[in-house]
Order: C-alpha cells, then sequence, then structure tokens
C-alpha cells in the first residue's frame, strides 16, 4: 500500500524514544559502513558517508515502506569500482555525482511508471549467481589493502593469484592489523554491544597503530582528504550522461530489485504491504539528493534495514534520526574518520562478503536443474570476470531468455470429452482429426509468439480422413493473441476448411475478437465459428459444441464442401 506524501505519518509519540534509540545505532554503525562503501567503490571514502546521511533521509521520507533504510550498498559500491569516469576523476567528483544522480532519475521514472511488477521476472538463480559473485569480489577486492601488497592483473581474479605467488611480499604490520580488526568484531558482537562492537573494533585498532609505531599502515587520510563539514550542492554534468547511461541502468537494475526484496519481505508498522514501485520512487529522490550532495549511488539496503527494525524502530523517524547522527559525526569528528586504519576498513568488508554470501541458496538453485545451474554459473562468472556495469545487464538478458524459454516451452495441448452429466474428462488430443466427430482442445500455457510453433506441434494434424470434423478450441482467459499465434489458428483453419471441415473458438476475449478482425484472420475462420466469453462458465463451450454437433448432422454421407 503507498500512502500519499501528504498523509504519512513520519513519527510517533508513544515510540520516539524507541526510534531515535535505534536511529542513533543505525547512524553509529552506518560511519563505518559509509567508509568502507566509498573504498569499495575506489572513491573518496567521505563519498560514502555522503550517501548515507542523504539516504537515509530521503528515503524515510519518500518511500511507501516504512522502515527501508537506503544507503550505498556493497553491490552498487563494486558496479562504481567498475565505471572508468568515477575512478579517474578529480576531486570533486563530477562524474560520480553525475552517475548517482543519472541513476536516480531512471529509479524514480520506473516507479512513477508503476514499474515494481516487472521485478518479479527476474529468475532467482540470476540474483544468486550474481549475489554470490558480488561477494567474493568484495572479499578478493580488499585483499591488497588488507595484507599491504600490491598486486596486478586485468581483474580480481588475476591480482588475486598474483598475491598468493607473492605472500613473502606481504606488509606483516598491515595484516596484523586487518586480522586484528576482524577478530575483535566477530567477538564483540557477541557482547551486548551488537552491532556497535564493529565500531569499537575499528576505532580500537586505528587508535593503536600509532601507538605501536606501525607509521608504515595506510590510513584514511592517505587515500582521500576526508572534509569536517557537511557536502555543498553539486550540478551534475550532461556531457557525461552519454557514457554513464550504461552504468547508471545497472545501478538502477540492482538498486530496484533489492528494494523489491524489501516490499515483499518487512511489512510496514500497521501490517500493510509496501508498494514496491512507491519504494521505487523513494528510492529515486534518494539517488537524486544525493547525486547533488556529492555522494554515491544508493538504494535499499536489506542489512540496514535488518539492524535498525532489530534496534527497535518503530516509525520513519528512525532513519530521519539516523541521517542526523551521521552529519552531526561528519561536522564534530570528520577529521578523526581520516585516521582510521585501512586495513581496519578492509577487514570490515571482508566480513561483509563473507556474509553477503549465500551459500545455502546456490545448493538449492543447483538441485531445480540443468536450465537453472546454467543461468546461476554463467551469471557468477560474468561477474567475476566481466566489468560488473556490463554483468548486471547480462543478468537481465539472460533473465529475459530464460523467461522466454520456459514460458515457450510450458505449452500443453490437452482433449476434452464431455458428457452429460459428468465432469469434462482429460486426455491427449488425437493424432489425427475424426472425421464427423467434435474435438475439444484445451491450451495450457502462455500462447505469446515464441510459443506458436510448440503449440502448433501438438495440433492434430488434418488429413484426407477428417471430413465434416468440428475442432473446438477453448480459448478462455486469453485476452491477447500475438500475430504469429493467429497466423497459426488461420493456417489450422484454411487446411480444416479444405477437408470439408471446420475450426471453432470458445471462450474468446472480446479483445481477442477485435485482434482477428483488424487482422483479417477472423474472415478465414468465420465470424459464425467464435462463441465470446461468458460469465457462466462453460456455457461458452457448450453452445460451441451443440452448433458443432448439429453441423456435422446435417452434413450428407457423401463428400460436401462445407458451407
Amino acid at each position: 500500500m503507498n500512502v500519499p506524501l501528504l498523509r504519512r505519518h513520519y513519527f510517533n509519540r508513544a515510540t520516539v524514544r524507541e526510534d531515535l534509540s535505534a536511529g542513533l545505532v543505525l547512524g553509529i554503525q552506518s560511519i563505518p559502513d559509509g567508509l568502507a562503501s566509498g573504498l569499495l567503490a575506489l572513491v573518496n571514502p567521505v563519498y560514502g558517508l555522503y550517501s548515507y546521511m542523504t539516504g537515509v533521509i530521503t528515503g524515510a521520507l519518500f518511500t511507501s515502506s516504512v522502515l527501508m533504510s537506503v544507503q550505498a550498498t556493497s553491490a552498487m559500491a563494486l558496479i562504481v569500482a567498475s565505471v572508468p569516469e568515477v575512478t579517474r576523476a578529480t576531486d570533486p567528483n563530477v562524474a560520480l555525482f553525475t552517475l548517482t544522480v543519472l541513476a536516480g532519475l531512471i529509479m524514480l521514472v520506473a516507479g512513477l511508471l508503476k514499474l515494481g511488477r516487472l521485478v518479479r521476472f527476474v529468475p532467482n538463480s540470476v540474483m544468486v549467481g550474481f549475489v554470490n559473485a558480488v561477494a567474493l569480489l568484495i572479499i578478493l577486492g580488499q585483499l591488497d589493502t588488507f595484507t599491504g601488497y600490491s598486486s596486478s592483473g586485468p581483474n580480481r581474479v588475476v591480482r588475486t593469484l598474483d598475491l598468493l605467488r607473492n605472500l613473502d611480499q606481504v606488509h606483516v604490520p598491515t595484516l596484523a592489523a586487518g586480522m586484528l580488526t576482524i577478530i575483535l568484531i566477530l567477538t564483540l558482537e557477541r557482547t551486548r554491544l551488537k552491532a556497535l562492537g564493529m565500531v569499537v573494533a575499528l576505532f580500537f585498532v586505528s587508535l593503536i597503530v600509532p601507538l605501536v609505531g606501525a607509521e608504515q599502515i595506510a590510513l584514511a587520510r592517505d587515500v582521500a582528504d576526508i572534509p569536517g563539514s557537511l557536502p555543498l550542492p553539486v550540478l551534475p554534468s550532461l556531457a557525461l550522461v552519454p557514457a554513464l547511461l550504461i552504468p547508471a541502468l545497472s545501478l538502477a537494475f540492482v538498486g530496484l530489485v533489492q528494494g523489491a526484496s524489501i516490499s515483499g519481505s518487512v511489512p510496514n508498522p500497521d501490517g500493510s504491504t509496501p508498494d514496491a514501485s512507491g519504494d521505487f520512487v523513494g528510492q529515486g529522490a534518494a539517488g537524486i539528493v544525493a547525486g547533488l550532495l556529492q555522494g554515491m549511488p544508493v538504494g535499499a539496503s536489506m542489512s540496514a534495514t535488518s539492524l535498525v527494525i532489530g534496534a527497535g524502530a518503530r516509525s520513519r523517524l528512525a532513519n530521519i534520526f539516523a541521517g542526523v547522527v551521521i552529519a552531526l559525526s561528519i561536522v564534530l569528528f570528520g577529521r578523526l574518520v581520516g585516521l582510521m586504519a585501512m586495513p581496519a576498513l578492509a577487514g570490515l568488508l571482508i566480513i561483509i562478503g563473507f556474509r553477503t554470501l549465500k551459500l545455502g541458496q546456490v545448493v538449492t538453485v543447483w538441485k531445480t536443474g540443468l536450465v537453472q545451474q546454467t543461468v546461476m554459473l554463467i551469471t557468477f562468472i560474468a561477474g567475476l570476470l566481466v566489468p560488473l556495469q556490463y554483468a548486471v545487464l547480462m543478468g537481465v538478458g539472460l533473465a529475459v531468455l530464460l523467461y522466454v524459454f520456459q514460458q515457450s516451452n510450458r505449452v500443453r495441448v490437452v482433449a476434452w470429452r464431455l458428457e452429460a452429466g459428468q465432469y469434462p474428462v482429460e486426455g491427449e488430443p488425437p493424432a489425427e482429426v475424426p472425421g464427423r466427430q467434435v474435438t475439444i482442445l484445451v491450451p495450457y500455457g502462455s500462447l505469446f509468439f515464441a510459443a506458436a510453433p510448440v503449440f502448433n506441434a501438438q495440433l492434430p494434424a488434418v488429413t484426407e480422413g477428417s471430413r465434416h470434423a468440428a475442432v473446438i478450441l477453448v480459448l478462455r482467459g486469453e485476452t491477447d493473441l500475438g500475430s504469429t499465434f493467429m497466423e497459426v489458428l488461420a493456417r489450422y483453419a484454411q487446411a480444416l476448411r479444405q477437408q470439408g471441415s471446420r475450426l471453432i473458438l470458445a471462450g474468446v476475449d472480446p479483445a481477442v475478437l477485435t485482434q482477428l478482425e483488424r487482422t483479417g484472420h477472423l474472415r478465414t475462420i468465420g465470424r459464425n465459428n467464435v462463441f465470446l466469453v461468458d460469465e457462466r462458465v462453460g456455457q461458452s463451450l457448450q453452445d460451441a459444441v451443440d452448433a458443432a454437433e448439429q453441423w456435422i448432422a446435417a452434413q450428407p454421407e457423401t463428400l460436401a464442401t462445407m458451407e
């Protein structure tokens, strides 16, 4: 349910304390997460913070989901990292901000056009392959920062192999800082600190680095300038739009799929189900604002949404306050952020990568069959070896092809036998149309163009023995027949006519009748052979059967042409 903006309740007086507490937890935890997202995207880490700040506030104001957290996600950060125009730019990174606004506009338009329902056409095998490729890329992409060794190679897989061949060049203090971060995070999360244990671990490791004299360990300020102020507006560059359109489409697709998973699985506090298209609008608005305020592309985050709900959030105020906490942290402690140890952030991202792996889903998909296995593997391998912006679109194309393939092979034609006072008896259609008999055929499945050859192959053959026969095709429930399918019907009707027989269509929707009239196929089939759908189920078929039996009874035993 998508409640209009002016009628939404942004806070509940009875739950203000719980919402502020949940917002504080999310805001504090988002500081290292935001920096890590910037690091993962190969841009200034502060842009990650800016996107978290603007994303959670704007998303809370505009999404249909009351508790959805909109932030820069790992998958979107990896796509950004594969865009040369962004990673090679200088500060201010106008290419990054333009990409963010463009992706936001695409998501906003998708929401306004009510395209939320289209996400369901993306098969699970594509998403499982993509998500696990992203998880592995997160892990592999942090090994250089985690070990202090600068590997070389065209992609993360090759660079990882280069690292394994040069383990003797690993910087031990850097590796120790990263390992200590992982150990502390996993330990402190089991204490009363829970999610805040991550923050404590990062700041603790960053604090002891200068105390133990490990000056060679890289800090955030060594990578980029970390300002201690809120961002000023920056306008996008229209000249960069053509080069950034494909990655923007990829980012929008990933963000929308992630958002749809939250819309369908996380109900609002009042029990209503969020509207996926309304959430598209909210994510799009958040992306536009983030780009104008020097942020990265943003989308719905399942981990952040789960965190804020687990912390006690009950209204939109929780995410709004989380953004305020991030903003205050940037202003008050922005300079201290520059002292954060890079291997500590790498350790955090490695943990995120392992937690993103969905091995259970891989096993489930693997058990479903060869087609699903192949789709998952192709998507996974493409995600590892091809720039992620193109791998995403390959996954979309693969999803479309898979859908067409599956639908075209799901068409099945069965024969019905009607007996007075009995339910229809279903069976296989005859190999040939029997003469002087009524044959009732019912197609199951989608009757679109790719399915037409499969449907045609299952029709009983018309032979010289098919004289004075009537074939009734039940089309109840079909509201749109493509030209390819209508061509099949016209050819079949003509073949029957040549043997003195007729094709009758029962349960025809008025829209289908209009299509037959406009295309001229109705002249071939005959208007008297079309029985429109009736609100009484089965009435149209019974009328067609009665007409067919009367016509057959009226035909002479000798050869005659059909009237």
